[in-house]
């Protein structure tokens, strides 16, 4: 499997990160990294949603499931389970990727998105995600979300936001041959 770095967005108190070409047939899968993703607002999701028409619109069908893990700073408590509140079901809204991402100096999140097969015009494209966090409540949390594109159009645009406010980061598009 060969990676090829394909864009870097860096942003700086943006309120969304698009990439809105070299989303093609070229590559079978899209990988998308984000490092040293900082909210401006305390509490908020950092969320993803595709788009079949070039960005003008980011409102594809997605189903998807979520889970956790996560450990508060102070040892008081520590768990794993599923969260259905930040599950799509046919949803054309933005899916979380990070619950709660909090806005301190030290607090941020990074993480990995997969998505198979995005130019398919048969299939619905499949997607996977896992990251972690420093949290809005002094906690390390693990997300893991999967799900589908419920298209048969391509996807040719992926936009990141936060479910309020701006943010901070990085975020690299590879494709994988």
């Amino acid at each position: 499997m060969t990676m090829k770095l394909l864009t870097t967005n860096t942003s700086s108190n943006a309120s969304a990160s698009a990439f809105t070409s070299s989303i093609d047939s070229t590559y079978k899968v899209y990988v998308f990294k984000f490092y040293d993703i900082n909210a401006a607002t305390d509490g908020v999701q950092f969320t993803f949603q595709g788009s079949t028409d070039g960005g003008s619109n980011y409102n594809t069908a997605i189903t998807s499931t979520y889970f956790a893990s996560y450990h508060y700073e102070g040892d008081s408590d520590a768990d794993m389970g599923y969260d259905g509140g930040q599950d799509l079901a046919q949803g054309t809204g933005y899916q979380p990727l990070c619950n709660d991402v909090g806005n301190d100096a030290d607090q941020s999140e990074a993480g990995v998105l997969y998505i198979f097969a995005p130019s398919s015009t048969t299939f619905a494209k499949n997607f996977i995600v896992k990251s972690n966090q420093c949290g809005a409540g002094d906690y390390t949390q693990e997300q893991f979300a999967a799900g589908y594109f419920n298209t048969t159009s391509a996807i040719n645009a992926v936009n990141f936001k936060m479910s309020s406010g701006n943010f901070d980061g990085t975020i690299k598009m590879y494709g994988v041959a």
